[in-house]
Formats: structure tokens, sequence, C-alpha cells
């Protein structure tokens, strides 16, 4: 059980860093944009995150996976950081927050 919260507690220390990284071409932060698609906490306390892009020929294909990697693997608790890149399903705008939709002001 204490495992437990203790995962849950670095899972919301992972978006909250999340947040902070954005799409360059979108004024939004890449979690509210809907490219986080699982957040996952080992027991070993491996932080296991799906993710996409926009695009598949999106500018940022190479680097963003990388400082979500980097930011990800930093956060207090977190032993280490496992990114998987994928494109299924593909992003489209429905995946944006009513946060996000609020910040493009499309709401």
């Amino acid at each position: 059980m204490r495992k437990q919260i203790e995962k849950d507690i670095i899972s919301e220390r992972i978006v909250q860093v999340i947040k902070t990284i954005y799409d360059p071409e979108i004024p939004v932060n890449i979690y509210d944009l809907g490219l986080i698609y699982t957040i996952l906490v080992d027991d070993d306390f491996v932080a296991h995150v799906t993710m996409t892009l926009t695009a598949p020929n999106c500018p940022v294909a190479e680097s963003l996976p990388i400082e979500v990697h980097d930011t990800v693997k930093n956060v207090e608790g977190v032993t280490d950081a496992k990114i998987t890149l994928t494109f299924e399903p593909p992003w489209d705008r429905n995946m944006i927050s009513e946060m996000g939709m609020l910040e493009l002001g499309f709401l």
C-alpha cells in the first residue's frame, strides 16, 4: 500500500514537470496538448512514459522525446525513465485538454 502511494506521488510529480515542456510551435505544454498517452511508475520506481508527436515529421521528433526523458529522469523518486514514442493512435486536436483549449483560445 505504501509503495502504491509513493508511486502515485511520483506520477503526480512527473505530470507537473512534463507540464513545463512546451511544443515549440504551439504555445501549450505537451501534457495539455495531449502528447502524453500514459505515465506508469513500476515497483522499481522506473517511469514509463508513452508519448506521441503532433505529426511523425514534427521538427522536434528527435529532441522532444530526449527532453521528456531527461526531465522525467530527474524527478525526485524516479530511478530511471523509459520513453516510448508511438503514433497509434495518431494525435489530433481532440486530444487537447480543456486547459489547453483555453490557452489556445478555442473555448
